[in-house]
């Protein structure tokens, strides 16, 4: 059974995220997996989770959420990174301020689903998303994760 620990850590978490839409908040959360180690072709990720992005309309949520993803064989190792806007950004019809990336390698069997599925759930309590906004490190982020996502 994969744990938080095992798709995430300090090292992806961007609190003071500075970017001017989707398609750079991509970007910039890929660099925190690449440098992680997770990524084997970050710019075949990033191509990937960006053709998503566009098949879909936007990956967000309400409540300014949003959950690009992507399968790509340039994934070593799953990941979520997750970045905090200072002001919302747009995503599709939708503004996110709350924006988790998930890496998945071609053929692992649908575990990014099951992490999507469980951020999802999670993130419609408003105490969850307040204590992300309100959270002053990547650690509390991540023990944050620990206490409310379980795959």
């Amino acid at each position: 059974m994969t744990t938080i620990d095992e798709i995430t850590n300090a090292n992806l978490v961007a609190l003071d995220l500075d970017v001017d839409g989707p398609m750079e908040a991509i970007d910039a959360l890929a660099d925190l997996l690449d440098k992680d180690g997770r990524l084997s072709d970050k710019d075949a990720y990033i191509a990937a989770a960006r053709a998503r992005e566009e098949e879909t309309g936007g990956t967000a949520m309400e409540m300014g959420i949003a959950i690009p993803h992507a399968k790509s064989g340039g994934v070593k190792e799953p990941g979520v990174a997750f970045g905090r806007t200072a002001a919302p950004i747009q995503y599709g019809d939708e503004k996110a301020d709350l924006i988790f990336l998930i890496a998945a390698p071609d053929g692992e069997n649908n575990l990014h689903v099951k992490v999507l599925s469980q951020l999802a759930r999670r993130l419609i309590h408003e105490n969850f998303r307040t204590s992300l906004r309100e959270a002053k490190t990547g650690e509390e982020v991540i023990e944050l994760m620990r206490r409310e996502v379980k795959l």
